[in-house]
């Protein structure tokens, strides 16, 4: 039997072009939705406003491979410039009737040669898989190739959905056992760009998320986040069609010591992503973290009564979030697993 392999070509694409844009995105988004609900695709513009204009703050780079002129695997890589400089983030995707061939391997040679000559020697990747297959996610594909290609299965997360609306009376009692806890700090709750006023503070503390989350096995340093950085993410927010919603705890002296923030999109009618939470580690144990999620829960019932669920991953390890989670009413649907290799 002939190598399939043999006959592919991999390029790069140009993002700009939207012909080679839309081969790239069509493999890519065939393959998430083969997997089922286990998956959370971007949208075709929202991964196109960010290919095409990444900003400072990282390269960006997709590639397709072609047989006999077709589109069948795609990839995609990432490498930060400000921080983590010796790492690189990676994922591909292969068209589904294509499947088990060596497209993907041969994909991911690419993007390893590309690391590589980009003075990258720690690789990071994603696999999703569904719920009952465990934390290790055996016998599954996205998981089973990533170990076969020697990366490690470094922070298992959970995927979790709430259906929304959630009851005014349980945001309530939540609401009140956390002040308790908190007399001395205030919550304040906003719609779009953080305020200039506190943005410093906010771009400290979001920068620590990769640290400061449960990391499992990973190999991470802290990001670099300015108030420039900040604004360079909103830009691009606006650009995917992109609305954020955002809850911060300030101290007596208004810095930010917690925040929380939740994404929507014009792409995906009914549905929000909870993106980060974190409480500054001199400021916990006063049930800040609690407090941030139920108040941005709040302002985003209030300003979006049209939405129907939110979705969130959390470490698995991260039994203290989970909890919070649980008593908001998330439950358990898929599993997604961050996995690193080191190439030298």
């Amino acid at each position: 039997m002939s190598d399939p392999t043999s006959d592919l070509v991999i390029e790069a694409i140009d993002p700009h072009d939207p012909a080679a844009f839309d081969e790239f995105y069509d493999v890519y988004l065939a393959a998430e939705r083969a997997l089922g609900d286990v998956a959370s695709p971007w949208m075709r513009d929202e991964v196109r406003a960010s290919m095409q204009d990444p900003g400072g703050t990282r390269w960006l780079g997709a590639f397709v491979g072609r047989l006999d002129g077709s589109a069948t695997v795609a990839g995609q890589l990432s490498t930060p410039l400000l921080d983590n400089k010796e790492s690189a983030t990676l994922a591909v995707h292969v068209e589904p009737a294509r499947w088990r061939r060596g497209l993907g391997s041969a994909m991911l040679d690419r993007l390893e040669r590309e690391a590589v000559e980009r003075g990258r020697s720690l690789l990071n990747a994603e696999a999703v898989w569904g719920h009952p297959a465990g934390t290790e996610g055996a016998g599954e594909p996205g998981p089973e190739f990533a170990r076969r290609r020697g990366f490690v299965l470094g922070l298992g997360d959970v995927k979790r959905r709430l259906a929304l609306p959630v009851a005014q009376q349980l945001l309530d009692e939540l609401a009140a056992e956390a002040a308790r806890h908190h007399p001395s700090y205030t919550l304040r709750s906003w719609e779009g760009p953080v305020p200039h006023e506190i943005v410093e503070g906010w771009a400290r503390l979001s920068g620590s998320l990769m640290t400061e989350a449960p990391t499992g096995g990973m190999e991470r340093e802290p990001e670099h986040v300015d108030p420039a950085v900040v604004r360079e993410a909103e830009a691009l927010l606006v650009r995917q069609g992109r609305r954020k919603y955002n809850t911060a705890a300030l101290d007596a002296r208004g810095d930010v010591v917690a925040y929380t923030d939740i994404a929507t999109t014009v792409h995906e009618p009914g549905k929000a992503y909870q993106w980060g939470t974190l409480v500054r580690a001199d400021a916990r144990g006063h049930r800040l973290g609690l407090a941030v999620k139920v108040a941005n829960l709040r302002l985003l019932l209030e300003e979006r009564p049209d939405l129907t669920e939110l979705i969130t991953y959390n470490a698995e390890v991260n039994a203290h979030m989970v909890g919070v989670n649980e008593r908001l009413g998330f439950v358990p649907v898929a599993r997604l697993g961050e996995f690193q290799k080191r190439l030298r």
